[in-house]
This record gives C-alpha cells, sequence and structure tokens, in this order.
C-alpha cells in the first residue's frame, strides 16, 4: 500500500490493536495458569507476548490472506409499469435576512479545511502516541549514554570479577559510579554495564555484594535487552489497557526473577530482604527508568519481599533453548491470527480491489481505480468505492501535485461519493479542497456550484451565491445552472424577488433551447412566478419544460426499442415479473435545495434471474433525481417473468415519483 490511503490504513490499524488485545489477553491467562512455577518461566512468557505484539503488523502485512470458510402494475403501450414515490421531508433554508437579525452579520463561506475525518484523527493520535514514546525512550537513553560518559569506573574490579564470575557472566561487564545516578541501575544492550550512585563503594560490604549481584543477574538475564523489546510494544500500544497491564506484569516478574538468581547464588533471603528495604528507602526510582532498569520500585516491593521471603517458591528459570522454542512457538500462532485479520479485511478490502490498487499504484494510473470506483458504484459498494477514490487521488497528488486539475477533479469525486454516502461535511470539505486544487478555472466550476448547493442547504445564502458567483466566472460559455442557482437563491428573500426574476430570464436565454438544464430552469421559473401569482405565466413556462423533455423521451424510447431485439414484452403468454426486493430512491441534495418535484420515467430490462439491466431514462427530471432514481432500480430484484413456465427477459417501464412532503 503505497501513500496515504485512510480507508485502508484505519481497518489495519484497528485489526493490529484488536489481534494485539487478544495475544496480550491470551499471555494473561497463560501467566495465571503458570503462577506455580517460578518468576522467571512467567516473565518468559510476557516477553514473548511483547515480541508477538510487535511482529504482529509485519506478519498482517507480509503474510498472504487466509480465507474462513408495495407497487402496481399496470399495462401500456410500452410495455409493463412499475410505480413507486421517493418522499421526503423538506425545510426551506433560513432567509438572509432572518440570519443577519439573528447572529448581527451576513454568512459568509467557511475557510477551506482538509478533507480527513475521524478515522484519521484516531490514527493521528495513535502515531503522535507512538512518536511521544518513542522520544521519551531516545531521550532517556541519550541521558544513560552520556552518564556513562562521565562517570568513574567502579574501584573495587575483584569483587566485580568474583560475582561475575558465580553468575556466570562476562568479567568484562562494566560497573560504573555516578553523581546523578539515584538507585542502582542496569543499562545497554551490545554493552551493558551496572551504574551505582556515588559514594556506593563506602556502602557496608554485604549490601554492595547484594546490589551487584542484584545487577549482574538482569546482565545475565539479558534483561536489559527485552527491556527495551518491551518497552516498544509498550509504545506501540501506548492505549491500550492491556498492553500496561502486561508492562507491569513483566517488570515484576523480572525483579522476582532476578531475585531468584541472587538467592540461588547464596545469599540468605531474610538479610537480602532487609538490603532491598534499605535500598528502596534511601534511594529513589529515577526518571530514566523508561530506558534503564532499576533495582527496586516502591509499588512492587511488597510483593517481592514476600515472595523472596517464601521458601516453597520455585526459583529454577527455564532453559533459553526452551526460550527459544516459547518464542518461535507463539510467533507461529500470531501468524494464522495475523493472516485471518487480513481476511477479515478483505470484507472492506477485497483481494481483487487490494490487487488492483497496488497495480495503479505501480503504474502511477488513477485510471484503473476510477474505472474500478465506477463498477463498485454501480453495484452499490460505496466502502469499495470509497477506498478506490482515495487511493486515486493518491495517486493524481504524486503524478500531477496538490495545486493542479487532475487532482481537483479526483477530490471532486470523492466529494460526490460523500454526498451520495449522505456526508454533506465531508463532501463539501471535498469540493473546497478541490476548488483551492484546481483555481479560477473551467473545471472548479461544478465543484464551487456543489459547494454552493451543499452551503445553501446549510443555511448560509450569501455564501451559496458567492460560489455560484464564481462558477459562473470561472466558466462564463456554461454558466446557465450557475446563474439559475443565483435565481434560486435570491428568489427565497422577498427583498431580492425582483433580481431573481431578471437571473432566471437571463438564465433561460443561456442555454440550448433544448438541453435538460433549461427544462430544469424553465421549471424552477415556473415554480417562482407560480408562488407571486402569475399562474398562467408559470403554466406556460411548465408546458415549454414539458416539451423538452417529451423531445428527449421520445429519442431514448426509440433507441430502446432497437435495442430490445430478444427481450419480450408482458402479454400474449407472458406473464409480468413481481418485485421482490425494491429499495426506495433518495432525493438529491440538488434538488431537495430546488425543491423539484416530478417523475422519472426508467425503460429497463429484467433478466430471467431478476435483476434489472439496460437501463435508460425514457422520462428525465434533472438535478440528480435521475441518477437517483437509476441507482435505486439497478438494485431492485424481481421473480422474473415467465413465458410457457420458463423465466424470461421482459422489458419494462419504471416510473419513479419524487415528492417532497
Amino acid at each position: 500500500m503505497l501513500g496515504w490511503n485512510e480507508s485502508l490504513w484505519f481497518p489495519f490499524a484497528i485489526g493490529a490493536a484488536f489481534k494485539s488485545t487478544i495475544v496480550l489477553g491470551a499471555a494473561g491467562l497463560a501467566a495465571c495458569l503458570l503462577r506455580g512455577r517460578s518468576a522467571a518461566a512467567r516473565h518468559m512468557l510476557w516477553t514473548v507476548a511483547a515480541v508477538a505484539v510487535l511482529v504482529l503488523p509485519l506478519l498482517m502485512a507480509a503474510l498472504p490472506q487466509v480465507r474462513l470458510g408495495g407497487a402496481g402494475a399496470v399495462l401500456d403501450s410500452g410495455g409493463w409499469l412499475v410505480r413507486t414515490t421517493a418522499a421526503i421531508e423538506t425545510a426551506a433554508p433560513e432567509p438572509p435576512h432572518a440570519a443577519a437579525a439573528r447572529t448581527g452579520r451576513p454568512a459568509t463561506p467557511a475557510a477551506p479545511v482538509t478533507r480527513h475525518g475521524w478515522r484519521f484523527r484516531v490514527l493521528l493520535a495513535w502515531a503522535a502516541g507512538i512518536l511521544a514514546a518513542a522520544l521519551q525512550l531516545a531521550a532517556a537513553s541519550f541521558a544513560m549514554f552520556r552518564a556513562r560518559r562521565r562517570a568513574i569506573p567502579f574501584a573495587d574490579r575483584d569483587l566485580v570479577a568474583w560475582l561475575a564470575h558465580s553468575l556466570e557472566v562476562d568479567s568484562g561487564v562494566e560497573v560504573l559510579e555516578d553523581p546523578r545516578t539515584s538507585m542502582p541501575m542496569a543499562f545497554g544492550i551490545l554493552r551493558p554495564a551496572v551504574y551505582l550512585p556515588e559514594g556506593a563503594s563506602e556502602w557496608p560490604a554485604e549490601r554492595l555484594r547484594l546490589v551487584l549481584l542484584h545487577e549482574l543477574a538482569h546482565i545475565r538475564r539479558r534483561d536489559t535487552v527485552t527491556h527495551w523489546v518491551a518497552r516498544t510494544a509498550l509504545g506501540l500500544y501506548w492505549w491500550n489497557p492491556a498492553a500496561w497491564m502486561a508492562w507491569r506484569a513483566f517488570l515484576r516478574e523480572r525483579e522476582r526473577a532476578a531475585d531468584d538468581l541472587v538467592l540461588q547464588a547464596g545469599a540468605r533471603a531474610s538479610e537480602y530482604a532487609s538490603q532491598l528495604l534499605e535500598v528502596a528507602r534511601s534511594l529513589r526510582t529515577p526518571a530514566l527508568g523508561c530506558a534503564a532498569i532499576a533495582m527496586a520500585r516502591r509499588s512492587q516491593l511488597e510483593g517481592r519481599l514476600l515472595a523472596i521471603l517464601d521458601p516453597a517458591i520455585r526459583r529454577r528459570a527455564p532453559r533459553r533453548l526452551t526460550a527459544a522454542a516459547a518464542a518461535l512457538l507463539a510467533i507461529g500462532l500470531v501468524a494464522p491470527l495475523a493472516a485471518i485479520y487480513a481476511q477479515d479485511d478483505a470484507a472492506q478490502v477485497p483481494p481483487d480491489i487490494d490487487a488492483t490498487i497496488r497495480a495503479a499504484n505501480a503504474q502511477k494510473n488513477h485510471e484503473i481505480l476510477d474505472q474500478a470506483a465506477r463498477a463498485a458504484l454501480a453495484q452499490g459498494k460505496l466502502e469499495i468505492a470509497k477506498q478506490l477514490l482515495d487511493a486515486s487521488v493518491s495517486i493524481r497528488e504524486q503524478v500531477s501535485g496538490s495545486n493542479s486539475v487532475d487532482y481537483g477533479l479526483g477530490l471532486v469525486k470523492l466529494g460526490d461519493l460523500a454526498q451520495r454516502r449522505g456526508l454533506k461535511e465531508e463532501a463539501l470539505n471535498d469540493y473546497k479542497m478541490a476548488i483551492e486544487a484546481i483555481g479560477p478555472r473551467p473545471e472548479a466550476a461544478q465543484a464551487l456550484i456543489d459547494a454552493g448547493v451543499l452551503t445553501f442547504t446549510s443555511r448560509q445564502p450569501e455564501a451559496a451565491f458567492g460560489y455560484f458567483q464564481q462558477a459562473q466566472d470561472a466558466d462564463p460559455a456554461h454558466a446557465q445552472m450557475a446563474v439559475t442557482w443565483m435565481a434560486l437563491v435570491r428568489s427565497r428573500d422577498p427583498e431580492t424577488v425582483n433580481e431573481a426574476e431578471l437571473l432566471y430570464q437571463r438564465a433561460i436565454t443561456m442555454g440550448s433551447p433544448d438541453s435538460l438544464d433549461t427544462a430544469v430552469t424553465l421549471d424552477l421559473y415556473a415554480q417562482f412566478l407560480r408562488q407571486d401569482g402569475h399562474g398562467q405565466e408559470a403554466d406556460d413556462l411548465h408546458n415549454r419544460a414539458a416539451e423538452i423533455r417529451a423531445n428527449r423521451s421520445a429519442l431514448t424510447d426509440m433507441t430502446s426499442r432497437l435495442a430490445s431485439s430478444g427481450v419480450y414484452h408482458v402479454g400474449n403468454g407472458v406473464t409480468p415479473p413481481l418485485p421482490l426486493y425494491k429499495p426506495e430512491p433518495e432525493y438529491s441534495e440538488f434538488a431537495r435545495a430546488a425543491k423539484l418535484q416530478g417523475q422519472v420515467t426508467l425503460s429497463v430490462v429484467i433478466q430471467p434471474d431478476g435483476s434489472v439491466t439496460d437501463v435508460k431514462v425514457a422520462h428525465w427530471l434533472g438535478l440528480g433525481l435521475d441518477e437517483m432514481a437509476i441507482d435505486a432500480v439497478t438494485r431492485w430484484r424481481f421473480k422474473p417473468g415467465l413465458k410457457d413456465g420458463v423465466p424470461v427477459a421482459v422489458q419494462a417501464m419504471i416510473a419513479v415519483n419524487f415528492r417532497l412532503l
């Protein structure tokens, strides 16, 4: 997955979060089952769990995906007809003078905002936490490296060599005294060292011996390495309570495992417990504890002392071979979990879609994704279409830049899809970004009109009027609908009705006399005149609009009849199909804003399997309602028509009435 694609990364991140919680929960259950075993065994378990959750995202990305197993019907000369009605409640936008009275100032267009939604903010917060954890660990490590340079070697090297030999630790381990070290600590991956507070050489011999034994025990156990593994896992899943639970258990079992090594080296339990208590009382845990291993934390002291003094506790550590086998086993168990997650993701990003995105990214060809998105839209798969268009926009930005027409047109597609999904705010953000990317060019006109309509429906008429004016200026040669929308905005304010009438008249003369846009303008002007009491003039305009639509319908009907060979009509032994699944169409945002009502008639073929194909508009309405009708009807399913008891393809007409309640 090249580039940024929120719709791909968000499910991936959520999957990693969910699966890591399962792993940590399983580790917690296993730790309960190992209560009778040694602390070293439980610490090994938590270490393996940390490794598992770290490699989990890598396995998810690398492993192949694993699959788990009521309408009336009548006959007419055009064929069988199904009627359906889409009705929606609507409220007129707040008049501008009302808004001015309420707010004290006219509405103005909102500043451009980014198109990233709440998913992006969640991912950004997660990434910010990871970065903060990494910076904290890096700062603490840098401070420890500085301390190493300024520290002085511990004077009694013979004591260090003898204790190291007793624990089978390399006698070359450095033991340092640092004036700024407030607690005995172990630090370092490649060259681990023990840090003692200044003046530690003056401590009582028994305390010094036990402190050194404890820190050398950490080095023998490679705790300075596993500390970084567990701390990195915590930083990656910093928000997850299960990760913090695992971290605390890891620290607890690590200290107890080191205590067990000290006791196995011959220390008396009572003396060791006494010295450990004294260290915890007299010294404080440093702030650098996220990078280094401090000897005593007061929050864990009580449990450690009880464990030290309990003679029944098992203290023998598992062999290193056992630890390696446990790590391999854990990864082996996590791998199927990662692959199953990949299959879960496939519900949102099927393998063929993911392959399409990868291929388009490799070729830097957004057309591949745009074509696939159109297919997904035709099937009503809006989420998949969103993922494809997100990837397409990313390619457009990489190839053409964020201030290009191509990038802006991709954002317009995203805005149109957001409208279809009912996400008005997201759609408006996409359109604003498109306008900014394209600049004052003709290609920006549609985005400006789209932004204006959404702003108008949000009761910001002056801001909407500004968008429509910009659309007119951007593409004067095709400004009919921009001027029509300007007229519509002015018609909603009693103080500007004269300006609205002039704008309507101007818009009618701007377009082709037989275009659908002209028919829409005539209908809206007729609606305006009828409300103003000019009924006869309104009827004349409405009839002109109906004539334009009838002429377009005649052409469509002729084309439909020519293409219908081999398709039956109801009658003469052919039974009509019966609707089984009939989702109602929705109102377009444009038609809702304009209060446009009417009927869209579709010519379709109902196939023997009950699906709807060959959809053509036989009677147009405009302002997106034709597309809404097509989108709904293509998802209808029928019990097919029969001829001699055999399912056949049947020609039908479907009338969709759009009404505002």
